[in-house]
Protein backbone atom coordinates (compact mmCIF):
# COMPACT_ATOMS: atom_id res chain seq x y z
CA UNK A 1 0.00 0.00 0.00
CA UNK A 2 2.89 2.33 0.69
CA UNK A 3 3.93 1.66 -3.05
CA UNK A 4 0.96 2.72 -4.23
CA UNK A 5 0.56 5.87 -2.39
CA UNK A 6 4.45 6.64 -3.67
CA UNK A 7 3.24 6.48 -6.87
CA UNK A 8 0.17 7.92 -7.08
CA UNK A 9 2.49 11.20 -4.83
CA UNK A 10 5.31 10.89 -7.67
CA UNK A 11 2.37 11.02 -10.90
CA UNK A 12 0.82 13.91 -9.47
CA UNK A 13 4.38 15.46 -9.26
CA UNK A 14 4.83 15.09 -12.89
CA UNK A 15 1.17 16.32 -13.59
CA UNK A 16 2.42 19.53 -12.02
CA UNK A 17 5.53 19.67 -14.88
CA UNK A 18 3.46 18.16 -17.58
CA UNK A 19 2.86 20.68 -20.19
CA UNK A 20 -1.09 21.08 -20.54
CA UNK A 21 -2.37 20.61 -24.58
CA UNK A 22 -5.17 22.36 -24.25
CA UNK A 23 -3.34 25.89 -23.11
CA UNK A 24 -2.23 26.05 -26.77
CA UNK A 25 -5.80 25.91 -28.17
CA UNK A 26 -7.82 28.80 -28.79
CA UNK A 27 -10.45 30.17 -26.19
CA UNK A 28 -13.23 27.48 -26.40
CA UNK A 29 -11.88 24.64 -27.97
CA UNK A 30 -10.97 21.40 -26.54
CA UNK A 31 -10.06 17.74 -27.28
CA UNK A 32 -12.88 15.89 -28.08
CA UNK A 33 -12.62 12.30 -26.63
CA UNK A 34 -14.63 9.30 -27.80
CA UNK A 35 -16.25 7.44 -25.64
CA UNK A 36 -13.96 4.63 -24.65
CA UNK A 37 -11.09 7.42 -24.01
CA UNK A 38 -9.68 6.66 -27.08
CA UNK A 39 -8.15 9.57 -29.51
CA UNK A 40 -7.59 8.60 -33.08
CA UNK A 41 -5.50 10.29 -35.53
CA UNK A 42 -8.74 11.78 -37.97
CA UNK A 43 -10.36 13.09 -34.65
CA UNK A 44 -6.53 15.02 -34.53
CA UNK A 45 -7.31 16.31 -38.40
CA UNK A 46 -10.00 17.69 -38.19
CA UNK A 47 -9.74 20.16 -34.71
CA UNK A 48 -7.32 22.77 -36.11
CA UNK A 49 -3.64 23.34 -37.34
CA UNK A 50 -3.20 24.91 -33.89
CA UNK A 51 -2.94 21.71 -32.48
CA UNK A 52 -0.46 20.38 -34.80
CA UNK A 53 1.93 24.07 -34.36
CA UNK A 54 0.96 23.02 -30.33
CA UNK A 55 2.24 19.66 -30.53
CA UNK A 56 5.54 20.89 -32.30
CA UNK A 57 5.82 23.45 -29.44
CA UNK A 58 5.80 20.71 -26.97
CA UNK A 59 8.36 18.65 -29.09
CA UNK A 60 10.71 21.44 -29.62
CA UNK A 61 10.68 22.86 -26.33
CA UNK A 62 11.98 19.08 -24.08
CA UNK A 63 14.57 19.59 -27.06
CA UNK A 64 16.00 22.80 -26.84
CA UNK A 65 15.98 21.91 -22.86
CA UNK A 66 18.82 19.94 -23.34
CA UNK A 67 21.14 22.98 -24.91
CA UNK A 68 20.22 25.79 -22.65
CA UNK A 69 22.16 27.17 -19.69
CA UNK A 70 20.72 28.03 -16.48
CA UNK A 71 21.57 31.57 -15.51
CA UNK A 72 22.72 31.79 -12.00
CA UNK A 73 20.01 33.37 -10.16
CA UNK A 74 21.22 37.26 -8.89
CA UNK A 75 21.98 37.05 -5.04
CA UNK A 76 23.14 40.54 -4.74
CA UNK A 77 20.03 41.85 -4.54
CA UNK A 78 20.64 44.32 -1.37
CA UNK A 79 23.01 47.20 0.21
CA UNK A 80 24.81 44.56 2.38
CA UNK A 81 25.40 41.82 -0.42
CA UNK A 82 26.80 44.28 -3.10
CA UNK A 83 29.66 45.37 -1.83
CA UNK A 84 30.73 41.82 -1.79
CA UNK A 85 29.60 40.82 -4.96
CA UNK A 86 32.04 43.46 -5.88
CA UNK A 87 34.88 42.53 -3.72
CA UNK A 88 34.86 39.26 -5.37
CA UNK A 89 35.01 40.83 -8.88
CA UNK A 90 37.75 42.62 -8.08
CA UNK A 91 39.37 39.51 -6.92
CA UNK A 92 38.54 37.47 -9.62
CA UNK A 93 38.92 39.63 -12.38
CA UNK A 94 42.62 41.77 -11.22
CA UNK A 95 44.67 39.03 -9.20
CA UNK A 96 43.20 35.40 -9.91
CA UNK A 97 42.68 35.78 -13.67
CA UNK A 98 46.07 37.59 -14.57
CA UNK A 99 47.60 34.85 -12.21
CA UNK A 100 45.72 32.06 -14.65
CA UNK A 101 47.05 33.56 -17.81
CA UNK A 102 50.52 33.87 -15.94
CA UNK A 103 50.55 30.23 -15.40
CA UNK A 104 48.80 28.68 -18.90
CA UNK A 105 51.29 30.27 -20.65
CA UNK A 106 54.25 29.55 -18.60
CA UNK A 107 53.06 25.74 -19.13
CA UNK A 108 52.54 26.70 -22.66
CA UNK A 109 56.18 27.98 -23.40
CA UNK A 110 57.74 24.61 -21.35
CA UNK A 111 54.93 22.20 -23.54
CA UNK A 112 56.57 23.57 -26.48
CA UNK A 113 59.42 23.98 -25.88
CA UNK A 114 59.69 20.17 -25.08
CA UNK A 115 57.22 19.20 -27.66
CA UNK A 116 58.72 20.42 -30.79
CA UNK A 117 61.92 18.95 -29.84
CA UNK A 118 60.63 15.45 -28.88
CA UNK A 119 58.46 15.19 -31.92
CA UNK A 120 61.08 16.04 -34.60
CA UNK A 121 64.67 14.71 -33.44
CA UNK A 122 63.04 11.00 -32.21
CA UNK A 123 61.39 10.07 -35.32
CA UNK A 124 63.50 6.88 -35.66
CA UNK A 125 62.48 6.10 -31.93
CA UNK A 126 58.49 5.52 -32.57
CA UNK A 127 57.68 3.99 -28.72
CA UNK A 128 59.85 6.56 -26.81
CA UNK A 129 58.68 9.46 -29.01
CA UNK A 130 54.73 8.31 -28.23
CA UNK A 131 55.83 8.09 -24.42
CA UNK A 132 57.13 11.72 -24.43
CA UNK A 133 54.38 13.10 -26.38
CA UNK A 134 51.92 11.62 -23.94
CA UNK A 135 53.10 13.01 -20.89
CA UNK A 136 53.90 16.13 -22.38
CA UNK A 137 50.09 16.19 -23.24
CA UNK A 138 48.37 15.01 -19.54
CA UNK A 139 51.15 18.02 -18.65
CA UNK A 140 50.05 20.66 -20.46
CA UNK A 141 45.95 19.52 -19.37
CA UNK A 142 47.13 19.74 -15.80
CA UNK A 143 47.91 23.12 -16.55
CA UNK A 144 44.66 24.26 -18.17
CA UNK A 145 42.65 22.36 -15.06
CA UNK A 146 44.72 24.83 -12.84
CA UNK A 147 44.33 27.47 -15.00
CA UNK A 148 40.25 28.16 -14.01
CA UNK A 149 41.24 26.17 -10.45
CA UNK A 150 39.68 22.56 -11.27
CA UNK A 151 38.42 20.67 -8.00
CA UNK A 152 38.16 17.25 -9.33
CA UNK A 153 37.65 14.10 -7.57
CA UNK A 154 37.92 10.94 -9.55
CA UNK A 155 36.41 7.39 -8.71
CA UNK A 156 37.00 4.03 -9.96
CA UNK A 157 40.74 2.63 -11.32
CA UNK A 158 42.68 4.72 -13.34
CA UNK A 159 42.09 4.21 -16.78
CA UNK A 160 44.81 1.30 -18.70
CA UNK A 161 45.90 1.05 -22.30
CA UNK A 162 44.39 -2.42 -23.67
CA UNK A 163 43.48 -3.49 -26.85
CA UNK A 164 39.99 -4.05 -28.20
CA UNK A 165 38.31 -1.68 -25.72
CA UNK A 166 36.53 2.03 -26.18
CA UNK A 167 35.93 4.64 -23.42
CA UNK A 168 32.42 6.59 -23.55
CA UNK A 169 31.74 9.44 -21.78
CA UNK A 170 28.77 12.00 -21.61
CA UNK A 171 29.44 15.28 -23.06
CA UNK A 172 29.37 18.99 -21.56
CA UNK A 173 32.47 21.03 -22.86
CA UNK A 174 35.32 20.89 -24.81
CA UNK A 175 36.92 20.41 -21.21
CA UNK A 176 35.60 16.82 -21.16
CA UNK A 177 38.43 16.01 -23.17
CA UNK A 178 41.26 18.05 -20.94
CA UNK A 179 39.67 16.97 -17.81
CA UNK A 180 40.07 13.27 -18.94
CA UNK A 181 43.23 13.94 -20.99
CA UNK A 182 45.28 14.92 -17.95
CA UNK A 183 44.96 11.42 -16.26
CA UNK A 184 45.45 9.26 -19.38
CA UNK A 185 46.50 10.21 -22.40
CA UNK A 186 43.10 9.44 -24.33
CA UNK A 187 42.97 9.11 -28.56
CA UNK A 188 39.31 11.05 -29.17
CA UNK A 189 37.01 11.74 -31.68
CA UNK A 190 35.77 14.55 -31.87
CA UNK A 191 34.49 17.24 -34.77
CA UNK A 192 37.03 18.91 -36.46
CA UNK A 193 37.21 22.61 -35.00
CA UNK A 194 38.02 25.81 -36.96
CA UNK A 195 40.94 28.11 -35.61
CA UNK A 196 43.88 27.32 -32.86
CA UNK A 197 42.13 24.75 -31.66
CA UNK A 198 42.01 23.36 -35.11
CA UNK A 199 44.98 23.60 -35.38
CA UNK A 200 45.61 21.76 -32.33
CA UNK A 201 44.35 19.20 -33.68
CA UNK A 202 45.98 19.05 -36.84
CA UNK A 203 49.52 19.39 -35.18
CA UNK A 204 49.70 17.97 -31.49
CA UNK A 205 46.64 16.30 -30.90
CA UNK A 206 47.28 14.09 -34.12
CA UNK A 207 49.99 12.52 -32.93
CA UNK A 208 48.03 10.70 -29.93
CA UNK A 209 45.90 8.82 -32.80
CA UNK A 210 43.18 11.27 -32.16
CA UNK A 211 40.09 11.17 -34.85
CA UNK A 212 38.50 14.02 -36.41
CA UNK A 213 35.58 13.97 -38.67
CA UNK A 214 33.04 17.15 -40.35
CA UNK A 215 29.16 16.62 -39.39
CA UNK A 216 29.04 18.28 -43.11
CA UNK A 217 30.79 15.18 -44.68
CA UNK A 218 28.63 12.27 -45.73
CA UNK A 219 31.97 10.15 -46.71
CA UNK A 220 33.62 10.77 -43.69
CA UNK A 221 30.94 8.39 -41.60
CA UNK A 222 32.40 5.13 -43.71
CA UNK A 223 36.45 7.28 -43.06
CA UNK A 224 35.96 7.30 -39.07
CA UNK A 225 33.94 4.06 -38.67
CA UNK A 226 37.34 2.32 -40.65
CA UNK A 227 39.46 4.05 -38.54
CA UNK A 228 37.92 2.91 -35.35
CA UNK A 229 37.95 -0.22 -35.53
CA UNK A 230 41.73 0.30 -36.95
CA UNK A 231 42.37 2.08 -33.54
CA UNK A 232 40.95 -0.02 -31.01
CA UNK A 233 42.89 -3.36 -32.76
CA UNK A 234 46.34 -2.05 -31.45
CA UNK A 235 47.64 -2.90 -28.20
CA UNK A 236 50.01 0.15 -28.21
CA UNK A 237 47.80 2.53 -29.13
CA UNK A 238 46.64 4.99 -27.16
CA UNK A 239 42.81 4.07 -25.09
CA UNK A 240 40.18 5.42 -27.61
CA UNK A 241 37.56 7.90 -25.77
CA UNK A 242 34.24 8.71 -27.35
CA UNK A 243 31.15 11.19 -26.91
CA UNK A 244 28.53 9.17 -28.19
CA UNK A 245 26.31 12.19 -28.03
CA UNK A 246 27.66 13.70 -30.88
CA UNK A 247 27.01 17.46 -29.12
CA UNK A 248 27.20 19.12 -26.05
CA UNK A 249 23.95 19.14 -23.69
CA UNK A 250 23.93 21.09 -20.69
CA UNK A 251 25.00 17.91 -18.22
CA UNK A 252 21.52 17.93 -16.74
CA UNK A 253 20.05 15.77 -19.74
CA UNK A 254 21.47 12.72 -21.71
CA UNK A 255 20.86 12.37 -25.57
CA UNK A 256 20.37 9.60 -27.52
CA UNK A 257 23.77 7.84 -27.81
CA UNK A 258 25.14 6.49 -31.68
CA UNK A 259 25.77 3.70 -31.92
CA UNK A 260 28.94 3.76 -33.60
CA UNK A 261 30.99 2.67 -30.84
CA UNK A 262 29.01 0.00 -29.71
CA UNK A 263 29.29 -1.99 -32.92
CA UNK A 264 33.15 -2.56 -32.71
CA UNK A 265 33.13 -5.65 -31.04
CA UNK A 266 35.03 -4.48 -28.11
CA UNK A 267 34.50 -3.62 -24.21
CA UNK A 268 33.00 -0.58 -23.74
CA UNK A 269 34.01 1.33 -20.22
CA UNK A 270 31.72 4.02 -19.33
CA UNK A 271 32.54 7.18 -18.14
CA UNK A 272 30.44 9.52 -15.62
CA UNK A 273 31.31 13.45 -15.55
CA UNK A 274 29.27 15.66 -13.35
CA UNK A 275 29.85 19.66 -12.97
CA UNK A 276 28.67 21.21 -10.10
CA UNK A 277 27.72 24.44 -10.72
CA UNK A 278 27.80 26.27 -7.48
CA UNK A 279 30.80 28.47 -9.20
CA UNK A 280 30.22 28.58 -12.92
CA UNK A 281 28.01 26.72 -15.98
CA UNK A 282 30.92 24.30 -17.72
CA UNK A 283 28.54 23.90 -20.40
CA UNK A 284 29.60 24.89 -23.48
CA UNK A 285 27.13 26.61 -26.15
CA UNK A 286 29.25 26.18 -29.15
CA UNK A 287 26.31 28.16 -31.62
CA UNK A 288 26.30 31.54 -29.13
CA UNK A 289 30.14 31.33 -27.85
CA UNK A 290 33.12 30.82 -28.73
CA UNK A 291 35.67 28.45 -27.21
CA UNK A 292 38.43 31.26 -26.45
CA UNK A 293 35.05 33.10 -24.68
CA UNK A 294 33.81 29.90 -22.66
CA UNK A 295 37.40 29.38 -21.38
CA UNK A 296 38.00 32.71 -20.44
CA UNK A 297 34.63 32.61 -18.88
CA UNK A 298 35.76 29.63 -16.83
CA UNK A 299 39.41 31.04 -16.13
CA UNK A 300 37.47 34.24 -14.06
CA UNK A 301 35.10 31.82 -11.96
CA UNK A 302 35.94 30.76 -8.76
CA UNK A 303 36.49 27.63 -9.69
CA UNK A 304 35.61 24.43 -11.64
CA UNK A 305 33.84 21.77 -9.67
CA UNK A 306 32.99 18.19 -10.93
CA UNK A 307 33.06 14.47 -10.46
CA UNK A 308 34.07 11.90 -12.90
CA UNK A 309 33.65 8.03 -12.82
CA UNK A 310 35.22 5.45 -13.97
CA UNK A 311 32.43 2.51 -14.30
CA UNK A 312 32.49 -1.07 -14.86
CA UNK A 313 33.53 -2.32 -17.83
CA UNK A 314 30.44 -3.43 -20.00
CA UNK A 315 30.26 -6.55 -23.05
CA UNK A 316 27.61 -7.20 -25.43
CA UNK A 317 25.28 -9.62 -23.77
CA UNK A 318 23.85 -12.28 -26.40
CA UNK A 319 20.83 -11.16 -28.39
CA UNK A 320 21.60 -7.64 -27.77
CA UNK A 321 21.67 -5.11 -30.97
CA UNK A 322 24.22 -2.49 -30.67
CA UNK A 323 21.35 0.03 -30.22
CA UNK A 324 20.28 -1.76 -27.06
CA UNK A 325 23.61 -2.53 -26.12
CA UNK A 326 23.90 2.07 -26.52
CA UNK A 327 20.86 2.42 -24.51
CA UNK A 328 21.93 0.28 -21.45
CA UNK A 329 25.52 2.30 -21.33
CA UNK A 330 23.47 5.59 -21.30
CA UNK A 331 21.28 4.41 -18.64
CA UNK A 332 24.53 3.29 -16.23
CA UNK A 333 26.06 6.75 -17.12
CA UNK A 334 22.90 8.85 -16.83
CA UNK A 335 22.30 7.19 -13.36
CA UNK A 336 25.53 7.70 -11.82
CA UNK A 337 25.90 11.30 -12.84
CA UNK A 338 22.44 12.13 -12.22
CA UNK A 339 20.75 13.08 -15.79
CA UNK A 340 17.37 13.06 -17.14
CA UNK A 341 17.39 10.39 -20.84
CA UNK A 342 15.46 12.02 -23.07
CA UNK A 343 14.63 10.21 -27.01
CA UNK A 344 16.55 12.60 -29.06
CA UNK A 345 19.16 12.75 -31.54
CA UNK A 346 21.75 15.27 -30.45
CA UNK A 347 22.16 16.11 -34.52
CA UNK A 348 18.91 17.50 -34.31
CA UNK A 349 20.89 20.77 -33.03
CA UNK A 350 22.84 21.16 -35.93
CA UNK A 351 19.72 20.48 -38.40
CA UNK A 352 15.92 20.53 -38.52
CA UNK A 353 13.93 17.97 -41.37
CA UNK A 354 12.95 20.45 -43.76
CA UNK A 355 9.14 21.31 -44.35
CA UNK A 356 8.95 19.45 -47.93
CA UNK A 357 10.20 16.49 -46.61
CA UNK A 358 7.70 16.46 -43.52
CA UNK A 359 5.15 16.85 -46.06
CA UNK A 360 6.47 13.65 -47.97
CA UNK A 361 5.87 11.99 -44.67
CA UNK A 362 2.65 12.93 -43.57
CA UNK A 363 0.79 9.56 -45.71
CA UNK A 364 3.50 7.18 -43.99
CA UNK A 365 3.23 8.67 -40.67
CA UNK A 366 -0.77 8.03 -41.37
CA UNK A 367 -0.25 4.46 -42.22
CA UNK A 368 1.84 3.58 -39.47
CA UNK A 369 -0.30 4.92 -37.30
CA UNK A 370 -3.19 2.61 -38.29
CA UNK A 371 -0.41 -0.44 -38.82
CA UNK A 372 -0.16 -0.41 -35.18
CA UNK A 373 -4.01 0.05 -35.07
CA UNK A 374 -3.66 3.42 -32.97
CA UNK A 375 -1.41 4.59 -30.73
CA UNK A 376 -1.40 6.56 -27.47
CA UNK A 377 -2.19 10.43 -27.10
CA UNK A 378 0.94 12.42 -27.37
CA UNK A 379 2.03 9.88 -29.83
CA UNK A 380 -0.71 11.30 -31.96
CA UNK A 381 0.83 14.58 -31.54
CA UNK A 382 3.85 13.87 -32.36
CA UNK A 383 2.63 12.25 -35.73
CA UNK A 384 0.54 15.05 -36.36
CA UNK A 385 3.97 17.46 -35.72
CA UNK A 386 5.83 14.74 -38.34
CA UNK A 387 8.83 15.02 -36.16
CA UNK A 388 9.77 11.24 -36.47
CA UNK A 389 8.43 8.01 -38.30
CA UNK A 390 8.03 5.80 -35.50
CA UNK A 391 7.82 1.76 -35.69
CA UNK A 392 6.38 1.08 -32.05
CA UNK A 393 4.19 2.98 -29.53
CA UNK A 394 4.32 2.37 -26.12
CA UNK A 395 0.81 2.92 -25.59
CA UNK A 396 0.98 5.12 -22.61
CA UNK A 397 2.97 8.73 -22.76
CA UNK A 398 2.50 9.22 -19.08
CA UNK A 399 5.26 6.34 -17.90
CA UNK A 400 8.02 8.26 -19.64
CA UNK A 401 10.49 11.03 -17.85
CA UNK A 402 10.02 13.39 -20.38
CA UNK A 403 6.26 13.36 -20.88
CA UNK A 404 7.07 11.45 -24.44
CA UNK A 405 6.23 8.39 -25.71
CA UNK A 406 9.07 5.74 -25.95
CA UNK A 407 9.62 4.39 -29.12
CA UNK A 408 11.64 2.78 -31.29
CA UNK A 409 12.99 4.26 -34.51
Amino acid sequence: MNNIGTLKSSSSELDLDRPNIEDYLPSGSTIQQEPHGKLLLHDLLNISPTLSEAAGAIVDDSFTRCFKSNPPEPWNWNVYLFPLWCFGVVIRYLILFPIRILGLTLGWIIFLSSFIPVHFLLKGHDKLRRSMERSLVEMMCSFFVASWTGVVKYHGPRPSRRPKQVFVANHTSMIDFIILEQMTAFAVILQKHPGWVGLLQSTILEGLGCIWFNRTEAKDREIVAKKLRDHVQGADNNPLLIFPEGTCVNNHYTVMFKKGAFELGCTVCPVAIKYNKIFVDAFWNSRKQSFTMHLLQLMTSWAVVYDVWYLEPQNLKPGETPIEFAERVRDIISLRAGLKKVPWNGYLKYSRPSPKHRERNTLDLIAVHQFLGGTCQLCSLILLSNKTLPSQCCGDWRKNDVYLCVYLS
